[in-house]
């Protein structure tokens, strides 16, 4: 009988084994990806070249288009959902690094029938610490300690032809912001810190996932929208930096709301 005894401790490991490996494979489930491309008025981006207008009149160009998007979030039946994660959750995009524009999610996505997509426009507060970006490119976007810490959410930079036809530079720069005591800009009388951060909901961004599927999907940031809706965004009148000027900062938040959308790629 002692015989017997092993023989059945190796039958049971193997059914267990067994049972696990079939339920992993009965859980039908897909790969998603995201290319994201730059436009401006329906036209891919061209970087530093004076040949855009924006709705204030200002006649600007790009140098550089570079920020954060996190909590990739897809909707299931309207209640479920599924945060999509990299080993993380946060992305760093820079136009003049391709390898950034591809979001290729490392864990497999459930299969189904998803109503929209979600994520948020720079990073929330509980994930936004100073210092958790250790290399370049994203220790680059640090936001002053002094001004909230944490990372830039944006640095969208380039220049504009002023009213005296000079070209002047512009940091179209969002993060966080700040109150002050008075009429100036003195870091010290600084009394409370807003947060600028906002969830994104893209139009029309239901699909269907099958079984062993890869679906590509085209993020598209529209630039002319941060100039425009709601808001009408004039360079010679907010200047060139506006990093520590909380009503700049919110009108850019604000016109954040339809810059982007998406599309499935044929």
């Amino acid at each position: 009988m002692k015989w017997l005894l092993p023989i059945l401790i190796i039958f049971l490991l193997s059914i267990n084994s067994a049972c696990k490996k079939s339920e992993e494979g009965t859980i039908p489930s897909g790969n998603v990806i995201f290319t994201v491309q730059h436009y401006v008025d329906g036209t891919i981006l061209h970087e530093n070249k004076l040949i855009y207008t924006n709705a204030a009149g200002n006649q600007y160009l790009i140098t550089e288009v570079k920020y954060f998007i996190s909590d990739i979030t897809f909707y299931y039946q309207g209640r479920a959902r599924t945060m999509v994660r990299q080993g993380k959750d946060i992305f760093y995009i820079d136009e003049d690094i391709p390898e950034t524009k591809i979001l290729r999610f490392s864990e497999k996505i459930p299969a189904g029938s998803y109503d929209s997509i979600t994520f948020i426009f720079g990073i929330p507060e509980a994930k936004n610490k100073s210092f958790m970006f250790v290399n370049p490119p994203e220790v680059n976007m640090a936001w002053p300690q002094v001004l909230g810490g944490g990372y830039h959410y944006m640095m969208m930079n380039g220049k504009w032809k002023d009213r005296s036809e000079v070209i002047q530079p512009f940091n179209f720069h969002l993060g966080i912001g700040q109150l002050y005591h008075g009429n100036n800009y003195n870091t010290d009388s600084i009394y409370a810190f807003i947060q600028n951060y906002f969830t994104v909901s893209l139009p029309e961004s239901g699909f269907t996932l099958r079984d062993g599927e890869t679906l590509t999907f085209n993020l598209q940031m529209n630039i002319d929208s941060w100039f425009n809706t709601p808001h009408i965004y004039d360079h010679n009148f907010w200047g060139g930096a506006i990093m520590q000027n909380q009503a700049a900062l919110e009108m850019v938040r604000e016109n954040g709301w339809n810059v982007f959308s998406i599309t499935p790629k044929r």
